[in-house]
């Protein structure tokens, strides 16, 4: 006849204090308050907590007694595994990483995909306030961090009156660029650029589409670059500009395609970003274009493959993003006015911008 089995009955607090005759607060300051106990003391707490099994202090009791989660929530609306693959939010990640270590708290991830109504996730997150980085003003999961009581931090996009935000200043850095590419002589250019809005879009994005855009920081690039190049008799509206739903150097290549196809007398290319710059590379060469002989390509941001490809781009500190938006999230304490951290950009210009080629160069060669 079998026996049920029989399992040893977790240790809790209050066995592991009887059994070593001291009080449960002792106990709790092994794990919590170390320096409240002698070493030989916390040693021998420890010891017997690994014998008799118990797994120390239950986190979700704690919580609920401190109300303090002890971790700060990441609001990415993007698969999860687009935090670990796209060089500028690895970055940001990292720097936010940093900021919790340094403070001794977890970071609780919170993906949600683009498209995606359901925000169930934002309210059953269990931390002490968000970093949200770079959504659309119209996304639902940002309006159910913001009917949260706790405090959150804005990475790059949106700007909203009364909330904490850390990032560059888009317009100014991009004037920088288009300076840059107007001194050198161009002006039939095409814009590659990052989606607009939560809606899926793939190909070119008119004007009303580019002032309407619900990601501000894209809409920000592409008015700065507006207002420069019609200051020098450029007619915005005849500017084909490409719009890429997904991030990818393939789908920067596609979008570079597509520009290229409808319009090979363009001699820059302006990608809003260093991942759909890439791309355009990989395009330029599969068409047997030199760069920048035949066509100058510019990014934004400024990662380590742009760097390496000798980009043309507008560099950010990304990792310090991720910090200063931790160190800000984590201060807030009872500060009452919102605070706006701009980080400073840097023009750095590579070997893939130069002047555009003339018209007898084009039929001649070089």
């Amino acid at each position: 006849m079998n026996r049920p089995m029989r399992t040893r009955r977790q240790a809790t607090l209050a066995s592991l204090a009887a059994e070593l005759g001291v009080s449960r607060t002792t106990v709790s300051n092994a794990y919590n308050r170390p320096d409240q106990l002698s070493p030989e003391l916390r040693r021998r707490v420890l010891e017997t907590a690994r014998r008799l099994g118990y797994p120390g202090p239950d986190p979700v009791a704690r919580s609920l007694r401190t109300r303090k989660a002890g971790a700060v929530g990441l609001l990415l609306t993007e698969n999860l595994s687009y935090a670990f693959r796209d060089p500028a939010a690895v970055g940001v990640l990292e720097g936010l990483a940093l900021a919790c270590e340094d403070a001794g708290v977890g970071l609780h991830l919170v993906p949600a995909s683009p498209g995606r109504e359901e925000v169930a996730a934002v309210h059953r997150a269990g931390v002490d306030g968000f970093v949200v980085y770079s959504v659309p003003d119209d996304d639902p999961h940002l309006a159910a961090v913001l009917s949260r009581p706790v405090p959150t931090v804005i990475v790059d996009q949106p700007e909203l009156d009364g909330v904490d935000r850390v990032g560059p200043d888009d317009a100014a850095a991009t004037v920088d660029l288009a300076n840059h590419l107007v001194e050198l002589g161009h002006r039939q250019i095409g814009v590659l650029c990052m989606r607009l809005g939560r809606d899926r879009k793939d190909g070119f994005a008119p004007v009303d589409r580019q002032r309407e855009a619900h990601f501000h920081v894209q809409r920000t690039r592409l008015s700065a670059l507006a207002r420069k190049f019609e200051s020098v008799g450029v007619d915005w509206s005849t500017v084909p500009v490409v719009e890429r739903f997904e991030h990818t150097v393939d789908d920067g290549a596609s979008g570079a395609r597509q520009l290229l196809d409808a319009h090979p007398q363009v001699t820059a290319v302006i990608c809003t970003s260093d991942i759909l710059a890439l791309g355009a590379l990989a395009e330029a060469g599969r068409r047997g274009l030199r760069v920048p002989a035949d066509l100058t390509v510019t990014g934004f941001d400024g990662v380590a493959e742009a760097t390496r490809a000798g980009l043309t781009t507008v560099h950010q500190p990304v990792l310090e993003k991720g910090r200063a938006a931790g160190r800000l999230l984590l201060s807030a304490g009872d500060r009452v006015a919102p605070k706006v951290i701009t980080l400073p950009t840097e023009l750095r210009i590579g070997t893939t911008s130069a002047p555009p080629r003339t018209a007898e160069e084009l039929w001649f060669g070089p």
